[in-house]
């Protein structure tokens, strides 16, 4: 997504090809490919299958599309992103929260994320535009993303606690669950227990680690519901990270004063262009976090009373 939002539509063609040819039959994707436990890059080191990878290719495939409008690029993904989505809707549990796995052996995770779920949500509502693009509507997959939005936004019990990380807390703004003043309460809530005032965003609420990438997610969030100069702020903090070749470094350490860990990744330096695209629009793609979840309706009330559940997310 980094590499189309720079123009650099070669490459980024070249990664979709790679996920068209190593999906499976089934639709889902390895855990993990390549490392130095195998024998080749292609070789597949972990089996198992994680729901949120899967349903990503949906949104990767829709950022594509708004930024080159290649209908023809849509049309060649399509049966990939179909596959995946059914898959990963094979993992939805009745009161609509989706499995984070499928084990080595084919066996359902025993719990949902819910920065997995909240990220499946906007690859659902990518697939369904995608659908509309094919001329394949995909009225069970509408259903699909009603459910997960509603049990994201009113049912916290139905997510294994992860709510010391800082994906949990900016997650369903990011992936559209929240919208309006249940975002803006969901992001002040959380504020002082991760944002560090000038270095960004703790990965983890007790740790003193801001990361890069957990940083521009926020911004991107903050970005999604209409607090864009907070966004701008937020974002300016990666700069204290940036590498003297442009890349950037994955994390730093505050109270020992040094990189951790001592890597500078791609896809931290990926979620810089996503956010900087986001707010300064250099690409057809630079709405994408905004403009997903108000294309397909607000979707059921994020207020539980008004939804009669009693339960609010955060609650």
């Amino acid at each position: 997504m980094a590499l189309s939002a720079c123009g650099l539509t070669v490459p980024a063609r070249l990664a979709y090809k790679w996920l068209r040819e190593t999906q499976r039959q089934d639709g889902s994707w390895p855990r993990t490919t390549g490392g130095p436990e195998t024998t080749s890059p292609d070789a597949v080191a972990d089996p198992a299958a994680e729901s949120h990878h899967a349903a990503y290719v949906a949104v990767g495939t829709w950022h594509e599309y708004l930024v080159t409008g290649d209908t023809k690029f849509a049309d060649r993904m399509w049966p990939a992103v179909r596959s995946a989505i059914g898959w990963v809707l094979g993992l939805q549990a009745p009161r609509g929260e989706v499995a984070w796995e499928r084990d080595a052996a084919g066996e359902p995770g025993v719990f949902a994320l819910l920065s997995g779920c909240s990220s499946i949500l906007q690859g659902l509502r990518c697939g369904i535009l995608l659908a509309e693009v094919a001329g394949e509507p995909q009225p069970d997959w509408e259903l699909a993303a009603v459910q997960l939005r509603h049990v994201i936004a009113c049912h916290p019990e139905a997510f294994a606690d992860k709510s010391e990380f800082a994906m949990d807390w900016y997650y369903p703004v990011l992936g559209g669950a929240l919208r309006g003043s249940a975002a803006a309460e969901r992001l002040a809530d959380g504020w002082d227990m991760f944002v560090v005032p000038g270095l960004g965003v703790r990965c983890v609420s007790d740790e003193p680690w801001v990361t890069v990438a957990e940083t521009c997610e926020l911004a991107l969030a903050l970005d999604a519901c209409g607090q864009r100069d907070r966004a701008r702020e937020v974002l300016a903090t990666t700069g204290r990270q940036r590498h003297e070749d442009g890349s950037y470094w994955t994390g730093w350490q505050y109270a020992n004063q040094a990189h951790f860990p001592a890597e500078r990744s791609s896809w931290t330096s990926a979620a810089v262009v996503l956010a900087a695209d986001a707010l300064a629009g250099f690409s057809g793609g630079a709405a994408l976090f905004r403009t997903v979840p108000a294309a397909l309706g607000a979707g059921p009330p994020a207020d539980p009373e008004s939804c009669g559940c009693g339960t609010a997310i955060g609650a």
